[in-house]
């Protein structure tokens, strides 16, 4: 007992230190993604166990609890009770839903946490800063030198940095460098205007450079729809907007024309949009010759069809979709891990009803935090330190993209730490209802 209680004088520490390890556990993979998120969980057990117990549920706490109920009971009842030519045999065991649960305990964890002023939100845009620029440059190192600091190859025309094998290097950029242009406005506002606005210059250029020559084509879009989004609606930097546009267009430009592996990964990305947008646009069959994200996105419908209203339980769209109707046995594609689009996915795994409570708690957090303080109350500011967090959600749940699975550890992790943290910043300054 003693022990607990000198490990609650420091208590602040630690929390501050497991969330500032939080990016730089995205490098280093799903395993020690899951001991941090753990970690966190037990601590916050071991210090608040009876707060963290009492706390009152409001609507948003009851929607997304009902969906993770859901997710608990599609699970066992797939797998106990649905019988689709000795698939169960195939499923991976419920258990797993169990496991999801952690999500939620996350999410109302880090609400408490910054709620109740326990981690200093500092260090988490420090450590992103770090991260993203780390990252940024061991691609670049990896394109001149043709390894990364750990010897990481490239592969073929793009270059994955310190993710090795797995070409996500452009999504890590994506997701955790917008915190990094809030480090200053939030933490230095004793530099100077000018010397801001020169730093702001530097980590775009080093961050839009390392997304194109990643190679990842809608985390470029992302990155780039999400800065479109800040300079829209913070009016402080509204007048930079065409500086942003004229800088985009420049450096894409100089890539495109200058070096062959950025050009040949662009022509085949216009050139699978050209597809896509002649077969929707013309009504056409989907076929062999088809763009691959589109006929991942066909996959779904039929895979849907065999439980619309609970789904087929999480990550188990890997074992229905080969036994949905209308398969081409013969075809060389059949079924990926998932259909690479968030809602695609969630219609599939948790059904019509899981479909309509994401929805409703996306709406919900809209709301609260974009709809609610912009459009009612004017309270957008560059100083406000949940922006990033506003607008990196939007993108992350905008529903005109290709997405990894929304039940993988880092997207699900990614996400509910957004929402955790958003909502907390809400309750801590009174900015949300308590219904």
């Amino acid at each position: 007992m003693n022990l607990f209680n000198n490990l609650g004088k420091y208590q602040i520490q630690y929390f501050n230190f497991l969330v500032a390890l939080i990016p730089l556990s995205f490098i280093a993979g799903n395993m020690i993604i899951n001991i941090n998120i753990i970690l966190i969980i037990i601590l916050s057990l071991i210090f608040h166990n009876k707060k963290l117990f009492s706390i009152k549920f409001y609507f948003l706490d009851k929607l997304l609890i009902a969906y993770f109920i859901l997710i608990i009971f599609t699970g066992f009842y797939n797998y106990y009770f649905y019988d689709l030519e000795n698939i169960i045999s195939y499923v991976i065991k419920p258990y797993k839903s169990i496991f999801f649960l952690k999500y939620l305990m996350l999410y109302f964890i880090m609400r408490y946490l910054v709620e109740k002023n326990l981690i200093n939100i500092k260090t988490f845009f420090l450590s992103c800063l770090i991260s993203t620029i780390f990252v940024s440059l061991d691609i670049f190192y990896q394109f001149y030198s043709g390894k990364d600091i750990f010897g990481f190859e490239s592969i073929g025309r793009k270059f994955a940095g310190p993710f090795g094998n797995e070409l996500i290097a452009g999504g890590f950029i994506q997701r955790f460098s917008l915190f990094s242009f809030f480090v200053i406005p939030l933490f230095f506002t004793n530099i100077s205007r000018n010397l801001t606005r020169y730093l702001f210059l530097f980590l775009f250029i080093i961050f839009f450079s390392a997304i194109i020559l990643s190679g990842n084509r809608m985390p470029l879009l992302l990155f780039t729809f999400s800065l479109f989004l800040i300079f829209i609606f913070i009016k402080e930097i509204r007048k930079y907007f065409f500086y942003f546009i004229f800088m985009i267009s420049v450096i894409f430009l100089v890539f495109l024309n200058l070096e062959n592996k950025v050009k040949e990964n662009f022509n085949v990305f216009f050139t699978h949009i050209y597809k896509a947008s002649n077969i929707l646009i013309n009504n056409k069959d989907i076929n062999e010759s088809s763009p691959s994200y589109l006929r991942e996105f066909n996959s779904f419908y039929d895979t849907w069809l065999l439980n619309k209203y609970i789904g087929g339980g999480i990550k188990n769209f890997r074992f229905y979709c080969h036994h949905r109707t209308n398969i081409d046995k013969n075809s060389k594609f059949i079924c990926n891990m998932h259909p690479h689009n968030y809602y695609l996915e969630i219609l599939t795994e948790t059904g019509l009803i899981g479909f309509i409570l994401i929805t409703i708690i996306f709406f919900y957090i809209l709301y609260l935090a974009f709809i609610k303080r912009f459009f009612f109350k004017n309270l957008f500011s560059k100083d406000d330190p949940i922006i990033p967090f506003i607008f990196l959600f939007i993108v992350e749940i905008f529903p005109v993209k290709s997405t990894g699975s929304f039940f993988t550890t880092g997207n699900s992790t990614y996400l509910f730490l957004l929402i955790g943290i958003m909502i907390g910043l809400l309750r801590k300054n009174n900015l949300i209802e308590k219904q």
